[in-house]
């Protein structure tokens, strides 16, 4: 009796290699039977016609239905023991309505009775199988990897081998695939495919690979090997439901707290909780590789079997490899009216729509194609959150600036965290939204943000609470005739212009500021430049004094200022000279 799994090949007689999984038919080994069907895209649903159908004959289309498979022959064997007629209408009725008969893309699944012993039908089994591979789809072979390992052992020489079945991608001789759940790099040393060596194998094969650098023990069924950072190892997930046919929606719907899940050549204990709509949330015992759109089986196997039809087995299909958390009342069930509308597999506008941001190489690990263009750096958004955020940060600093109008503007990080962004990037990407008519302008400045950027020389600069608008005026009156007679602290508290006052004056380009909170006119350089340019070269700070008409404390920090704009120059003997002739340098006096 067959306990485990087989493997063979064979030629067909147009050349091309068809590969064979042989897994045990008896109940008791039923997840051996999984772990060979998981990763195959076909099968041969094999019948005796002298015994007929058996409860682990509707197990096992149980467990084909649940994961998909559509593509299959009905072979009816033993025909010299017994009319094969009887038998092979019984497993048709049955696969009929699978996933494998009438329900799959080319009808009802082609059926064959042959003898082994007297070679009756053996001619038209091959033609069968060589219609089913024309048919079968090709997988890209440049997607990720993942190979769910079937057999683990050592040849001496050689060291460590694994084998399994490739769906898609390429293995090579040199590559480096990752073995999961532990995260091990694993270098492939040798290839082989249908039992010869070859550079490299794509998918669909079945293939053997030498590790370098691993011992058995390290590795076992059901781990898999993975082309990194382009699967999800996730230990949660929400999937969609398929209840088994045979069984009335409302029975099926009854699952127990926990279950086996089967994929590829996996398996691992699964708690579930049922979210409404044949939508529920998987949390896994043990973390899988895992893309949105994957199909995977659950399976009771304490449950008793029901004589005709086995145990009930579930098929889902996985909609969201890194679910976020359900917060609040009515957050399971909103959770399920969305992810009832989803498509399968789920795309890309979807998942954004949930996670309004993943990271590209996030969602290229979702198992996500078509991407849109990034956000920001790597950050990809759903437009609609987007758009909601650039009003929440037009918002955010409205009430900054409300709150507190001579601050300097809303801090980023600040904006990033009353946003709850996880990238202070993101913040800068909004703010730039508007800088091409989408929406206000907003400035970013020295780590700061403030409403109404990109203001060109003379527009109206942004208002300031009237005390401080009047008090800077008065300023500037006094200024007016005196341009270097910067006002001593005690006027500006008399005027009630304290240092906040005067930086905001400033940012609004209506006041310089010097160290010590001396405050000039806006063109003080200016006018400082055009005086200057005058005095004989070099001149010192005394004669720079009386051309301005103020005092040292003000001269020694304008004159430091002009220095370190680019205006003047200071030589080895504090004197100073003109850098370049003197010219209109804007309305603040900036360069």
């Amino acid at each position: 009796m067959t306990i485990d799994l087989g493997f063979a090949w064979m030629a067909l007689p147009s050349g091309e290699q068809i590969a064979f999984v042989d897994v045990p038919g008896h109940e008791r080994f039923i997840t051996n039977m999984l772990a060979g069907a998981g990763p195959t895209p076909a099968v041969m649903f094999v019948v005796a016609a002298d015994e007929g159908w058996k409860p682990q004959s509707a197990e096992h289309l149980a467990a084909i239905d649940a994961l998909g498979v559509r593509d299959g022959i009905l072979v009816v064997t033993r025909a010299d023991l017994a009319d094969p007629g009887p038998a092979l209408l019984q497993a048709a009725d049955k696969i009929a309505g699978t996933s494998l008969g009438r329900d799959g893309g080319d009808g009802a699944a082609e059926a064959v009775a042959v003898s082994a012993l007297t070679g009756r039908g053996m001619p038209e089994l091959v033609a069968a199988l060589g219609r089913l591979a024309a048919r079968l789809p090709q997988p890209d072979p440049t997607s990720a990897v993942r190979l769910w390992l079937d057999r683990v052992f050592a040849i001496k020489g050689s060291g460590t081998v694994v084998t399994g079945t490739l769906q898609e991608g390429t293995v090579r001789v040199g590559d480096e695939l990752t073995a999961t759940p532990t995260s091990r790099p694993l270098r492939i040393r040798g290839v082989q495919s249908l039992g010869s060596p070859v550079g490299q194998a794509s998918g669909v094969a079945r293939v053997a690979l030498n590790l370098r650098g691993i011992a058995t023990g390290d590795l076992g069924r059901g781990m898999a090997l993975i082309t990194a950072g382009r699967w999800t190892v996730t230990s949660l997930v929400d999937v969609r439901l398929t209840p088994p046919r045979a069984h009335q929606p409302d029975d099926a719907m009854r699952l127990p707290p926990e279950l086996t899940l089967h994929i590829g050549a996996a398996r691992t204990v699964t708690r579930v909780r049922p979210l409404g709509n044949r939508i529920a949330r998987l949390s896994l015992d043990h973390a899988l590789p895992l893309h949105v759109g994957d199909r995977v089986l659950l399976r009771d196997p304490g449950a008793a079997a029901d004589h005709a039809e086995g145990r009930p087995i579930f098929g889902a299909t996985v909609l969201d490899v890194a679910p976020p958390r359900l917060r609040g009342r009515g957050a399971a069930a909103a959770a399920a009216a969305e992810l009832a509308s989803w498509p399968e597999p789920p795309t890309a506008p979807q998942l954004l729509r949930r996670h309004r941001l993943l990271r590209a190489t996030g969602a290229a690990a979702m198992g996500l194609h078509d991407l849109p263009p990034p956000v920001s750096g790597e950050w990809l958004a759903d437009p609609a959150h987007w758009q909601r955020l650039r009003r929440l940060l037009v918002a955010a600093l409205a009430a900054q600036e409300q709150r507190d109008p001579l601050a300097r503007g809303l801090p980023v990080d600040a904006a990033r965290a009353e946003l709850r962004l996880p990238d202070r990037g993101l913040v800068e990407a909004l703010a730039a939204r508007g800088q091409d008519g989408d929406g206000e302008p907003i400035d970013v400045s020295g780590g700061y943000l403030r409403r109404g950027a990109a203001r060109s020389a003379g527009t109206a600069a942004p208002s300031l609470p009237a005390p401080v608008a009047r008090a800077v005026q008065t300023v500037l009156d006094g200024l007016a005739d005196a341009p270097f007679s910067a006002p001593e602290a005690d006027r500006l508290r008399e005027l009630g212009l304290d240092a906040r006052g005067a930086a905001a004056a400033e940012r609004a380009g209506l006041l310089r500021r010097l160290p010590g909170n001396l405050l000039l006119a806006p063109d003080a350089g200016d006018q400082a430049a055009r005086i200057l340019a005058t005095l004989p070269q070099p001149f010192t700070a005394a004669d720079a004094r009386q051309a301005l008409k103020t005092t040292r404390r003000v001269v020694i920090p304008l004159l430091e200022w002009l220095d370190r704009e680019g205006i003047t120059r200071r030589l080895p003997d504090n004197r100073r000279t003109m850098r370049e002739p003197p010219r209109h340098r804007g309305g603040n006096g900036g360069r």
